[in-house]
């Protein structure tokens, strides 16, 4: 078998065309060219010409006042207040009017491509690339010729609405910058300002003698029902008997305790503030130090808190200090103990601010 196939490609090589054998060779593919040009109509008549570009600076000027109307939504629907429909307009309406301003200058803007730009199509011959000044003339020819085609230059109009959209379309976000600055009012006493974040998150509903207390049930907490290992979510006693009224949730946000027991050995004291602790007890506040994430994920071998938003991790054995992830500050401990009826309370407030760390915080 393989002396016939060794026979058969020799013969295959060694093949040719006798002298008056015509072999077929086929034609190379010609180049269509380019289609036939199809003029527009507003390349016919000059008034579709006017109302392209009319309809061009009308959606321009709309973009333009989505804009103005997204950065007066922020003022006209302040968030401040903390109320529920005052969010809610904020985000609808800032929204509504970035919308408009994206949108309008989108459509405008690919209508005057499509409507008012030269749309003649013309062959670019590929050339080496020189800096010569033959190259540097013809590209300022060329930025000529897409002004002349594109009508930039002589349509005022498109060129004054399109610019005046542009500029204004960043103007929302840099309102929305806003919200990131510090807030003042100065109608609180002895100069502590009630928009300063110092003065709002250093303050909570922990006070001394301050019951321990589950959530949501408002259960009172006993020392000897903390198990070894468990970790247990506690609001102050007197936040429970408030029940869901005004002010509830904000009190609650800033007071949420996570309350773990752990074995006193696994407590140095060159790591922690034992006299904050009660026989293996310790309370650290929930709200993460990075964007204010509930800290609830518990490892009870390693003592580890988790963050589930970032992953940020704090070590609950060494004063909740940070061991991993974005957050730039330990949790805030509070200081308990028991009372005479066996039960946990607090010895004070938290002595810093809870909840993320800000520019504000010295």
């Amino acid at each position: 078998m393989a002396h016939e196939e060794d026979a058969l490609e020799h013969e295959r090589a060694s093949w040719k065309p006798s002298p008056g054998l015509a072999v077929a060779v086929p034609d190379p593919v010609q180049n269509p060219g380019l289609p036939p040009h199809r003029a527009r109509m507003t390349d016919k008549d000059p008034a579709a010409m006017t109302r392209a570009v009319r309809t061009v600076y009308t959606l321009f000027y709309l973009s333009l006042a989505g804009s103005i109307w997204a950065t007066a939504a922020y003022m006209l629907f302040p968030i401040e207040s903390g109320r529920i429909v005052d969010i809610r307009n904020n985000n609808l309406f800032i929204g509504l009017g970035i919308g408009l301003a994206l949108l309008a200058l989108g459509l405008g803007a690919i209508h005057w491509s499509k409507a008012v730009m030269s749309d003649k199509e013309f062959i670019e011959p590929r050339h080496a690339t020189r800096g010569r000044d033959a190259t540097r003339e013809g590209a300022v020819q060329a930025f000529r010729d897409a002004n002349e085609e594109s009508g930039f230059g002589r349509r005022t109009a498109i060129r004054g609405s399109l610019i005046a959209a542009v500029a204004a379309s960043i103007l929302p976000g840099i309102t929305l910058f806003r919200g990131l600055a510090p807030h003042s009012d100065k109608s609180t006493e002895e100069g502590a300002l009630a928009g300063d974040p110092v003065a709002l998150l250093k303050q909570t509903m922990w006070k001394e003698g301050e019951r321990l207390a589950h959530d949501p049930s408002g259960e009172p907490i006993r020392a000897a029902d903390v198990t070894l290992g468990s970790a247990v979510h506690v609001i102050p006693e007197s936040l429970a008997e408030l029940g869901h009224s005004e002010g509830y949730l904000e009190e609650k946000a800033k007071a949420i305790v996570l309350l773990m027991r752990l074995l006193p050995e696994d407590l140095p004291a060159e790591h922690n503030n034992l006299d904050w602790a009660y026989d293996g007890i310790v309370a650290y506040s929930k709200v993460c130090t990075h964007v204010g994430c509930p800290v609830a994920l518990y490892e009870q071998q390693t003592h580890h808190l988790l963050c589930p938003c970032h992953q940020s991790q704090f070590d609950v054995s060494r004063s909740a200090a940070v061991i991993f992830g974005p957050a730039a500050r330990p949790l805030p401990q509070l200081p308990i103990t028991v009372d005479a009826e066996g039960y946990l309370v607090a010895k004070s407030d938290f002595t810093e601010p809870v909840g993320p760390s800000f520019w504000e915080r010295h």
